[in-house]
């Protein structure tokens, strides 16, 4: 009787593992199809402005979610301060991300963003009491590398890269690492997805709208479609990426957000001409590569750190 309880114990164990990989995979990409809308947007609108339909759009989309959970009694909270530390490491991570996609290619910014698994392996350590074994170490830093390899930081010229919006996203993505760790401790605490997301969306789109009060662009139509579309996608792909990190450890399912550099391969050159060379591709492989060494570890076999 106690090895069926194992059994079925490990089993319910890997099967929440397998859900939180694939909805961190569906929200990458739809997190990148959302990048390419902003990225476009970039071009006639403030960075703040951008953020702010993101945000209460998102909010708006939310609305039957919240109504179907209890209407107002879902944003009721005991973690007030934690909702404030989400919405604040959120809103930097945000405001930095859509700064780069309109200064930088969306193949570098997507993959400025896979330095966060180095980020969540080094703080959730302290703050979280995770163990992370040297096989998953491992992946994540030869996951990194990878990344390092396709930007090429040791390149100069004419066609380096910016070393400043460099620095401004790189700053945005560590703030997301703590998001993230703020997540998993909101829900190891019980608070619920919808009450977590609700609280971010409408926390981001208040500085958002501070901010946007000296500087505002009117849209027209087709314009105000198009940044309403970017807040449902937004809206959507964070749903998605709250509900894998609750249901996971972050050293586990955040190197499958590695899936967002095939996606933004894609849309680069399908809408940009941005084609990858060899040392992007070489990159690309490697990360794929670590990905898959995960999940055949951690999931397929079930085996413990």
């Amino acid at each position: 009787m106690e090895t069926s309880a194992l059994r079925l114990a490990a089993a319910d164990l890997r099967a929440a593992r397998r859900h939180a990989i694939l909805y961190v995979l569906a929200a990458s990409a739809t997190f990148t199809l959302g990048s390419a809308v902003v990225k476009a947007l970039t071009v006639d609108f403030p960075v703040l402005e951008i953020v702010l339909f993101r945000s209460s759009v998102g909010f708006l989309a939310m609305l039957p979610m919240i109504v179907r959970q209890g209407g107002l009694s879902a944003l009721r909270t005991r973690r007030p301060v934690g909702h404030v530390m989400r919405t604040v490491y959120g809103f930097i991570g945000t405001v930095t991300s859509v700064y780069g996609f309109g200064v930088l290619p969306l193949v570098t910014v997507t993959a400025l963003g896979f330095a966060m698994p180095l980020f969540l392996t080094i703080v959730s350590v302290p703050l979280l009491g995770e163990r992370v074994g040297p096989r998953r170490a491992t992946a994540v830093v030869v996951g990194l590398a990878g990344v390092m390899v396709m930007l090429r930081p040791w390149h100069v010229g004419a066609d380096a890269m910016p070393l400043g919006a460099v620095a401004i996203v790189m700053a945005g993505v560590f703030t997301w690492s703590l998001s993230m760790i703020n997540i998993r401790q909101m829900g190891d605490a019980g608070e619920r997805n919808v009450t977590i997301v609700a609280w971010y969306s409408l926390g981001t789109a208040a500085l958002a709208a501070f901010g946007c009060i000296t500087d505002w662009v009117t849209p027209s139509p087709w314009q105000l479609f198009t940044l309403v579309s970017a807040g449902l996608i937004s809206g959507f792909a964070q749903w998605l990426m709250t509900e894998g990190y609750r249901a996971a450890e972050t050293t586990l399912v955040a190197p499958f957000e590695y899936g967002a550099i095939i996606y933004a391969t894609v849309l680069g050159i399908a809408i940009w001409g941005e084609w990858p060379d060899v040392w992007s591709l070489t990159g690309i492989a490697v990360l794929i590569a670590s990905g898959l060494y995960i999940w055949h570890r951690e999931v397929t076999l079930g085996l413990r750190r």
